[in-house]
């Protein structure tokens, strides 16, 4: 089996060009005309694809978090309040989409609960996301199948024996693996970035991907020279704007310098 699938219009794998998801998140803070900024800069960055996060809060924010108070540009809320403060609609994610298309880029979400499979079903997006967190639910990984869409799994706070359970669970038809390190943000001697290696040894019939939280962007370029397919990197408008998500992201001149420099005469790295 060759080490690829389609994503979209595009092949991902072995001998095409790495394939570039800029990981907006939740780094709009509830904020169309902010994420539209960050699709726009994950543009002119030169990335394939944006992410953004789709969660039902009351379901996957943990019951012991929900009524916990955190200081918010809302107020002085609960988490669970929050979550549904940053969680975009039906309504907002058809007007991310019309705009996705009127760029020419693609995006996706990660999804953390079956009812966000569910919603995401009415979007024609080229693949889903789970989050590592979510590697050991075995029914949202069969539920994601079940699409028949493109699956990227996460692997971050995993042993092996965990990622091969998760792998056998959603199945090796158009799956990619990507290796992650869950610290957040993530310092250079704890990325492990030769376990892309280990992992296109022990799943040689997928692409693998590296999703990466750390300040910088040079262990991306050598992910995909360690034969990483695809890399996903967080993306901000402005560190120093309010959320959860902030330490880690690339701006948009990093990630444009990156994506435009060090790579091929397209603008991306592919490996044999």
């Amino acid at each position: 089996m060759a080490r690829e699938i389609k994503f979209g219009k595009r092949m991902i794998g072995d001998g095409h060009p790495a394939y570039i998801i800029a990981e907006i998140g939740i780094n709009h803070n509830g904020d169309l005309e902010i994420a539209k900024k960050i699709i726009d800069a994950a543009v002119h960055a030169g990335a394939d694809a944006v992410k953004f996060q789709k969660r039902t809060p009351e379901i996957s924010t943990p019951p012991e978090q929900q009524k916990q108070m955190r200081e918010t540009p809302w107020g002085y809320i609960t988490y669970l309040d929050y979550r549904f403060k940053v969680e975009f609609g039906e309504e907002e994610y058809r007007e991310i989409d019309r705009y996705c298309k009127q760029k020419g880029i693609d995006w996706m979400v990660s999804v953390w609960d079956e009812p966000s499979v569910d919603f995401m079903e009415k979007f024609d997006t080229p693949a889903y996301k789970v989050p590592s967190a979510s590697l050991t639910d075995h029914d949202l990984l069969r539920y994601v199948r079940q699409t028949g869409k493109p699956v990227i799994l996460s692997t971050g706070m995993s042993t092996m024996e965990q990622i091969h359970r998760g792998v056998d669970a959603v199945g090796e038809d158009n799956l990619v693996v990507m290796h992650c390190t869950s610290t957040y943000p993530c310092e250079p001697e704890e990325l492990n970035l030769r376990m892309i290696e280990t992992l296109r040894r022990e799943f040689p019939n997928n692409p693998i991907g590296y999703s990466g939280h750390e300040v910088g962007l040079v262990p991306s370029a050598v992910a995909v020279a360690l034969g990483a397919s695809s890399v996903e990197r967080h993306i901000t408008l402005d560190r120093a704007m309010w959320g959860s998500d902030r330490r880690r992201p690339s701006n948009p001149a990093a990630l444009s310098v990156w994506s435009n420099t060090s790579v091929s005469p397209k603008r991306r790295w592919g490996m044999g």
